[in-house]
């Protein structure tokens, strides 16, 4: 195992992206983003997308490559953004994944093998129409829960494009999507990567970051965002952003139902909530190196670690 890549992980609005970009400059590094949102375009505000003063600090890879009602598998992701990854690593530079979405760096770093779930576009699109009701979604839902148990705890049941992909592999095969991800973590990884978790050690102290953010957001138009995907259809039931927490609390305010002040304190509540699932994945993983994300001394820490790692790897990153 050679190729080397850094990673910083945890909740929403934990300083993340800071310590990234601490990071690619220390080891002469590129930032290849894994969050499930940032890759569609439009969706700028709500992803917290890297601002254009900090895509010039450090390349970022992984943002901005498919509109907002293109799938995108955790598979799908895996696959591009291991081939970023090897393209930084070719050009001497350190790749360095950020984000939140444990199951997007989960198949960046293992990968996939050759007996991977098929798929079918045509039965996909027939399971998404179904799911476009609420009656519909429950019924998804109910037979996830029959066929494969473990796949349905795992996942929320208006989480409409999960639940169709467990189904789809399901109907597919006669074999469950929790197999599949079972039979997938024997095989060697693509990287040997040294992982950061970023927490606090006071909960209240994220939660009120959560809220700030969401308050900034709204400042920066993050109404104004959404009002435009909705206009152009990317906000429609089954779509990716139509699920996305940030966009779709705004869908009743086009209905006249609420006003986007109501949504955004709905936001900051989906969005605590979220943080609390996404810690709660993360610290069910091993080998992450947990730092407290408001220790004064964090980058330095982290750097720190990092160089005795790399050291020990005897890896030399330009710049260094």
């Amino acid at each position: 195992m050679n190729k080397i890549a850094l990673a910083v992980v945890g909740p929403t609005a934990s300083g993340k992206s800071a310590l990234a970009l601490t990071l690619a400059e220390r080891f002469c590094g590129e930032i290849v983003s894994c969050d499930s949102m940032q890759v569609y375009r439009g969706m700028d505000i709500g992803t917290a997308k890297p601002t254009e003063e900090e895509q010039r600090r450090a390349p970022h890879h992984m943002i901005d490559i498919l509109d907002p009602d293109e799938p995108c598998s955790a598979a799908d992701y895996g696959e591009k953004a291991a081939g970023e990854a090897n393209g930084i690593l070719s050009r001497g530079r350190l790749p360095i994944f950020c984000g939140g979405t444990g199951l997007y760096l989960t198949a960046a770093l293992t990968g996939r093998h050759d007996d991977a779930p098929p798929s079918d576009p045509a039965l996909r699109d027939r399971l998404l129409a179904q799911g476009k009701t609420e009656e519909g979604r429950a019924e998804l839902y109910r037979e996830l829960s029959a066929v494969d148990p473990a796949s349905a705890a795992a996942t929320h049941r208006n989480n409409l494009r999960r639940v169709v992909r467990a189904l789809e592999i399901y109907r597919l095969t006669g074999k469950t999507k929790s197999a599949f991800d079972k039979e997938s973590k024997q095989f060697p990884p693509r990287f040997d990567c040294l992982t950061f978790g970023l927490d606090f050690p006071d909960r209240k102290t994220l939660y009120r970051r959560i809220d700030l953010r969401v308050d900034q957001m709204m400042q920066a138009g993050l109404y104004k965002e959404a009002t435009k995907l909705w206009e152009r259809g990317s906000l429609a039931p089954g779509t990716t952003a139509g699920q996305a927490i940030g966009y779709r609390q705004f869908l009743p305010c086009f209905e006249g139902e609420k006003t986007p002040e109501e949504a955004a304190e709905e936001i900051k509540l989906a969005t605590r909530r979220y943080a609390k699932r996404q810690l709660t994945w993360f610290r069910a993983q091993p080998g992450i190196v947990w730092l407290d994300a408001g220790a004064p001394d964090l980058a330095e820490r982290a750097v720190t670690i990092a160089s005795a790692w790399l050291n020990e790897r005897s890896y030399f990153v330009g710049g260094q």
